[in-house]
């Protein structure tokens, strides 16, 4: 997961405006009654002080002012002083201004990102318990106020009286040609496009803190699960946290010679229980109690693997969690949804995300999964899966990994090699140079890269923070137990590597702080999967040749698919939400499966054999992070872009460098820049469709 790329456009967030263009919106936009009057009176004083070349500018600037000038702002004296003052009329000027904005707005994103990153080390970092006033702290957010400061001292309107707002089709059509600067006045002038109160803001920063702690404290105690025969089918200790850490143990049994079967369907079971939120509330993070999913049944815990004391006055129960799965989700939306009224032309969070976060609409986002799921390949990659099992396919085989090196080693083998090798986090920041020279860097970048890092051990399953401030450092969080980091954790360790990579490259090697980043999400994560797709070659244990690169193609193919059915039933429940914006956590809970059986049934029950799988509404992104999911399936369909350029140029390292020193720029324009073709599913579609065939040449 990464962070925003900077915590204040986060809040301000882009505005994407319709095809219209901004002029004739902003000129429709409801505006006080003095306000067109004063606009005239100004443009012939200014114009005539700066030149006719300047009237098309000025007229632009004034209409983006008076579209979110309020009455509180100031009377027509008050306007005619402000643009009188403010508006830049010679090039001189506006160089110093967008100089020192850049700075400066720097400078605050940093600083205010280092508040937060510290109010948040006891929450998000494994350091012990957390205490009350622990969650306030990281539910506050310092710069939640950020935006109504800024309007109200007028800073942000002299950014919107000098800087173009642009519409989609304008950055699409004319983006190609423009430059550097020009690119970084338009992410500097999107800064300010829509007026979000601080208390929505902070509203809605509270609610993903809350979302955030209870997915960071919902494990599950392994060696607590019993089958109907009492047998206990996992180690001691083994603690894992929904969904990722459950995804991943079935992923791990793939590798174990036996008892694989009977483990997989357990932890299917678990997830279901989840899902359906018939899992008792008193299993979650407690290894003082023993549980049989298939029967439900609570006992007290035969067993002690842990050191954890009793909880005071603990029930012994099986009386199911209160579906707050669901109205944990449900707080999000409503937060979400306070901030609707303040994006005139992106009035819904799935219109942010897409339109604004993403740039790519929904639409086509839906058309390249769909692209995906429904192409002949899924059911031949499916036959080939099931002859390698020798069984029918199973649900769970969705996270089948059996392609992967990894197959050659069981999940306990993985765990020796990797806690041998990292037993603390220190120890793997301090074998970061190591791994960024074997990923192709150069010996100086690598040792560089690896300074500009600092790696913690993480409450959670861990993340990717980012600097935003180039005097600071990234910081890289993951998983790292007393007796050592596991191969879970550093799977996920090297793929926040990547992303620790790329924000540090991004922001302390570009040419302008306005363009840090990469376009949305997806590429961030496209060029962390490009990482974390080598987690076996780093460790020495997978050398790749001819087969493995097919064998790795059919991999990302078949796990791409299932995260774009997951991505799907995200978007379902979105919409669902908005359509039935004052449901309660039942009748959530109930749309929730609904529509995960209903993608299922529409991609997978033909391949499966089996209808209403209620799998994909397992993932806890959909409780924590709104409408998060779909970045990741558009992340594998670029990686596999860039990982043929990167074959193409024979290197990692330097293209890694080229490709992210384009910054945050429209999508499809990076990936011109990036792979010389826009954003597409045909790469991956058609790399799967050869590395089949070639698999077949070679049975023969």
């Amino acid at each position: 997961m990464k962070n925003p790329r900077r915590i204040f456009l986060t809040l301000v967030s882009l505005l994407i405006l319709s095809s219209a263009g901004w002029n004739s919106l902003a000129a429709q936009a409801p505006q006080l009654p003095w306000m067109a009057a004063s606009m005239a009176k100004l443009e012939g004083e200014l114009v005539a002080k700066y030149g006719e070349e300047q009237r098309t500018r000025l007229q632009r600037g004034m209409q983006q002012v008076a579209s979110l000038w309020r009455a509180e702002d100031g009377g027509a004296a008050d306007f005619e002083a402000f643009v009188q003052a403010h508006f830049m009329g010679n090039q001189a000027d506006l160089d110093a201004m967008f100089n020192r904005f850049q700075y400066l707005f720097e400078q605050l994103s940093g600083h205010m990102n280092k508040i937060i990153l510290e109010f948040r080390r006891q929450s998000d970092l494994d350091l012990g318990p957390i205490l009350p006033f622990d969650q306030v702290f990281a539910g506050y957010d310092p710069s939640a106020h950020v935006t109504d400061d800024l309007f109200e001292n007028k800073l942000a309107f002299a950014v919107l009286l000098n800087f173009p707002l642009t519409t989609l089709e304008e950055r699409l059509t004319a983006g190609e040609d423009w430059t550097r600067r020009q690119w970084a006045e338009v992410r500097l002038a999107q800064g300010f496009s829509s007026r979000v109160p601080a208390e929505v803001n902070q509203a809605i920063s509270q609610a993903r803190a809350q979302a955030g702690q209870y997915i960071a404290q919902y494990n599950i105690w392994m060696h607590h699960l019993l089958d109907d025969q009492g047998e206990r089918l996992f180690p001691p200790k083994l603690r894992l946290l929904s969904h990722w850490n459950l995804r991943d143990e079935i992923k791990a049994q793939y590798s174990n010679p036996e008892g694989s079967l009977p483990r997989q369907r357990m932890i299917q079971q678990v997830m279901e229980r989840i899902i359906t939120q018939t899992i008792p509330e008193v299993v979650v993070d407690n290894p003082h109690v023993d549980w049989n999913p298939y029967s439900n049944e609570v006992l007290p815990a035969a067993v002690q693997d842990s050191d954890l004391p009793v909880p005071e006055g603990l029930v012994v129960s099986d009386a199911p969690e209160p579906d707050t799965r669901y109205a944990t989700i449900l707080n999000n939306f409503g937060t979400a949804k306070l901030a609707d009224p303040y994006w005139p032309t992106a009035p819904t969070l799935i219109d942010r995300r897409f339109d604004l976060n993403r740039e790519i609409p929904e639409e086509r986002v839906q058309g390249m999964f769909e692209d995906m799921l429904s192409s002949p390949l899924l059911p031949k990659v499916a036959e080939l899966i099931e002859e390698r099992l020798g069984r029918p396919l199973e649900p769970f085989d969705i996270w089948y990994s059996g392609f992967r090196p990894r197959g050659k080693y069981t999940e306990a083998q993985l765990d020796a090699i990797v806690s041998k090798k990292y037993p603390t986090a220190a120890a793997f920041e301090k074998d970061m140079p190591r791994l960024l020279r074997k990923l192709g860097f150069s010996k100086k970048r690598a040792q560089y890269l690896a300074a500009s890092i600092v790696v913690d051990p993480a409450r959670g399953s861990g993340h990717a923070w980012g600097a935003q401030m180039r005097s600071e450092k990234a910081h890289l969080r993951t998983r790292v137990s007393e007796n050592g980091m596991d191969y879970k954790g550093y799977n996920i360790a090297i793929h926040e590597l990547g992303h620790n990579v790329e924000q540090t490259l991004s922001l302390r090697d570009i040419d302008h702080t306005l363009l840090e980043g990469v376009p949305n999400t997806a590429f961030t994560e496209a060029l962390a999967f490009v990482f974390q797709s080598r987690d076996m070659e780093l460790l020495g244990l997978a050398k790749p040749d001819a087969r493995s690169e097919i064998m790795k193609t059919l991999d990302d193919y078949w796990g791409a698919c299932e995260i774009a059915a997951v991505a799907l039933v995200d978007m379902g429940v979105w919409h669902w939400m908005y359509d039935h914006p004052d449901a309660e956590p039942a009748e959530l809970k109930a749309a929730v499966i609904r529509i995960s059986k209903d993608i299922w049934n529409r991609y997978y029950a033909p391949i499966f054999n089996q209808e209403d799988v209620l799998l994909l509404g397992v993932y806890s992104h959909m409780i924590m992070r709104n409408l998060y999911l779909p970045d990741y399936p558009i992340g594998h369909i670029i990686a596999q872009q860039i990982e043929e350029q990167m074959q193409k140029a024979g290197t990692i390292g330097s293209e890694f460098e080229r490709m992210v020193a384009s910054g945050n720029i429209a999508p499809d324009l990076w990936m011109k820049h990036a792979t010389g073709s826009e954003v597409s599913a045909e790469a991956l579609l058609s790399a799967t469709e050869k590395a089949l065939e070639e698999l077949t040449a070679g049975a023969k």
